[in-house]
Formats: structure tokens, sequence, C-alpha cells
């Protein structure tokens, strides 16, 4: 007789696993509560799916276990995550690393998973809603809109609370905690910064190159004893986005879970912005007063052109307190002083996050040191397995998350068949023979 999975969430690392457990010869079915299933897959990547990345490391992802992540990955590899494309049709495109469909279409990803899913004749029950799961007698009994269903193991692939127009609602977290698992809260994360401060809506829609320094300040005194303490949170570098409302773009987004964790703790917020990284201070400050010396008929408005965004230099003046129509030979060594601070050091008091429905992911989730990495299984109750954004895993921008969904998704489906384990894991992987021709290896 065929073991009976059930896999609640339809997304990526619920499509994943069906596929890996269907293959295994589980008897599997797939409950989504939405009228399709992957509606997040179309959205990632702007539309054209970073699938994965040639780099993988521990500092791409943020979690309670720091190891956890990477002990997933090494479990179902990249080169494993390209295997099994591959062989569903997905050509790559390499861009610096960053893995796209050569089609650049994220719809040709949920395509494949699709195709492969009814291939193998895994039974997908839409618009159907879970309320209840009951273990009982060594297996689960589920009870949902279309009737009650039952299975040997069971697969809790959910997703987080993030982009809820996807479908990624949280109900997973309560269906966790009524089997017995601790649920982190989970928070917004690559998600954009709202800050305080009316220049904003002047600033909105530049776009430019900068490092962004993210800081918590906590009620406690510092070394001098003067003033709250300042904790560096995270810091990236790339293109900010300024918007009517504040900070955005793949730098924020990198930092933002940071932010988002310090204000839900009560602590002050600060994103500091130097708006010409690739310029240490004192070099800055040399190329400002030699523009100031050599553009001295100019304004100090006219001095900033070709240096830095037009829109962006007239706010950055005004609020250093100097007049950008005085010629920039009058400039004093202190007025230059607040220039460079504007440029180098903006600060921005950052009141919010924005919510889920702007976030990519979340952090937070099922606390994974109860999960078996190895596995996916939990070490609270007997055949139960969780994968993807369900879990309290967050990764950067780049495919990372994308990267855990399959890798968690496809030990968890293979694991739930009862037909895999870490050892013959490994044996596979020395007689998987050669990549489909036109793949590469890491």
């Amino acid at each position: 007789m065929k073991k009976r999975v059930l896999i609640i969430g339809g997304g990526a690392s619920g499509l994943a696993a069906a596929v890996w457990a269907a293959r295994q010869g589980a008897r599997v079915t797939v409950v989504e509560h939405m009228d399709r299933v992957g509606k997040k897959i179309l959205s990632t990547g702007n539309g054209r799916c970073n699938m994965t990345n040639l780099y993988m490391g521990p500092e791409c992802y943020r979690s309670g276990d720091s190891s956890f992540p990477m002990r997933v990955i090494e479990g179902f590899s990249v080169e494993d995550t390209l295997r099994f494309f591959g062989g569903l049709g997905i050509e790559i495109r390499d861009r610096n690393g960053y893995i796209y469909p050569n089609s650049d279409q994220a719809s040709a990803v949920l395509d494949v998973l699709r195709q492969e899913v009814e291939h193998l004749g895994v039974r997908v029950l839409l618009s159907c809603q879970v309320s209840k799961i009951e273990p009982s007698c060594g297996m689960y009994r589920v009870s949902s809109s279309q009737g009650i269903l039952e299975a040997d193991a069971l697969i809790l692939a959910t997703g987080s609370k993030a982009a809820p127009s996807t479908g990624s609602d949280g109900s997973g977290y309560e269906l966790a905690k009524s089997l017995g698992h601790r649920v982190i809260k989970p928070l917004p994360a690559l998600v954009q910064l709202r800050c305080q401060g009316s220049m904003y809506k002047q600033m909105a829609g530049i776009r430019t190159e900068a490092k962004v320094s993210l800081y918590a300040e906590s009620p406690r005194l510092n070394k001098s004893g003067k003033g709250a303490e300042r904790i560096l949170l995270a810091e990236d570098r790339g293109e900010l986005q300024l918007t009517d409302y504040g900070l955005s773009g793949i730098p924020v987004f990198q930092v933002s879970r940071f932010g988002a964790r310090a204000l839900d703790e009560g602590s002050k917020v600060v994103a500091r912005v130097d708006f010409m990284p690739s310029w240490k201070e004192e070099e800055a400050f040399g190329l400002l007063r030699k523009r100031a010396s050599h553009m001295d008929y100019k304004t100090v408005e006219e001095m900033f052109v070709g240096l830095l965004n037009k829109k962006l230099a007239l706010v950055l003046i005004r609020l250093a307190g100097v007049d950008p129509s005085m010629k920039s030979g009058g400039l004093s060594p202190r007025q230059l002083g607040r220039l460079l601070e504007q440029i180098k050091s903006y600060e921005a008091i950052v009141m919010s996050v924005n919510p889920f429905a702007n976030a990519q992911v979340c952090c937070g989730g099922v606390d994974v040191h109860e999960v078996d990495a190895n596995t996916m299984e939990s070490k609270v109750r007997k055949g139960l397995y969780l994968a993807g954004e369900l879990l309290d895993v967050d990764g950067i921008c780049g495919g990372y998350n994308l990267q855990f969904a399959w890798s968690s998704g496809a030990i968890a489906g293979k694991c739930a068949a009862g037909k895999d384990t870490a050892e013959k894991r490994g044996r596979e992987k020395e007689g998987a023979g050669k990549m489909p021709a036109g793949r590469r290896r890491l």
C-alpha cells in the first residue's frame, strides 16, 4: 500500500515536496487555499524568477540557528536544484551567479512544476481551507472545506505572512502551534523603511549608489556616559531608492529585517546613508574643497552637478544649512564640513517598516531548533514535516529564499515518503552522473 503524504501549501516548497514525494512512490495530495498553486513564484525576480544563486554561504541567511539553513541546502544543493529543473526542461541563464530561466519568465518555472505534478498523478485541491489537524493513531486527520483528509505523513509548507495577495496569509503558524511548535513572532523582511521627515517628498524617485548602515539605540548610556548607546545592526551597499516616505532599494531590503526586529523590541532605529561610498571621508572632504576652489564662480548647487543627483544635492545642501545660491568660492571650512556630514552620514529616523503586503519574506516563523535539518521532520511530532518560509529562515535578495524553498521542500518530500535518509541522499549524489546538457557544475 502506498504511503499517503498530504502537503498543506502549494507554493515553491510545497510543489517541490510534492514532486519528490511522488517520485518516491507515495500517494500525494496538495491542499492549496488559493484558486491556483504557485502564485508567489510568479512575482519573484520581478517576474523573471531568480531561481537560485551560484554563491551560497551562511552569511546569506538569517535564522535563530545560524547553521540550520546551510545544513538544509547541503542536503539538496544548488547543483541538485539545477539538475532538477534541467530535467524538467528549464535552461538556465547565469547573470553573475544569479540564476534565471533562459526564457526570463517566472511562469516557466511554475509551469514545469505544475506539469510534473500532473504527470506524477499528484492530487491537487484548490480553494481548500484547512481548519484543523488531528494526529490520530500514527497518522494525521485534517479537517478542510472539502472534507476530511487522512495521511500517514503531513508536510506544512504554507508560507509566511509576506505578500498575502499571493496566498501567504500566515495561517500555517497557527497550524504549527496547534501541533506543539513554537513560533517566533513573524515580522516583515526584505521591505522598505518608513522614515521621519517631510524632505522625502522632495527626493522621491531618486536612485543612487549608497551605503546604508542601520543602527539601534538602546536606552542605556554609551561608554562616555552621555546619550543612548548606538549599536550597528547591519549594513549593505547598492542602489538606494528614495521614496516619498523613506528608503527603498536592495541595500535597504537587506538590512530591513534587523530594523523590524529592533523596532518591535522598542528600540529607536536610525539609518545612516553614505551617498559617496567610494570615497573615504577625508577623500570626500578634499574633493569638495577642490571643487569649491576650482568652481568658485559657480553656485553651491551648480558645484554638485556631475557629482550627485541634482535633486538629492539640493536637499542635502539645505539640510546642511547652506544657501544653494551662494558662490562656492565663499564656502567656509565649517560649511564644507556640514555638507560632508550630510553626504557621508545622512541620518534617517526609521519610524516603521512597510507592512507584510509590501514584504518579500518574513523574519521569524517556526523555531528551527524543533526541526531536523537532515529530514525536515518535526522533533516535536513524528510524521510531521515543515518546509519553506513557514520556518524561521530568511535569506537576502538574490535567489536565496527560493533555494531554501527548493531544498527544504525536496528533503521534506523525500523523507515524508519514507524512502530517503541522509545516508541514501549521499549515495544518490555520488551516482548521479553528469548534469544535463547546458548545465554547469558549481
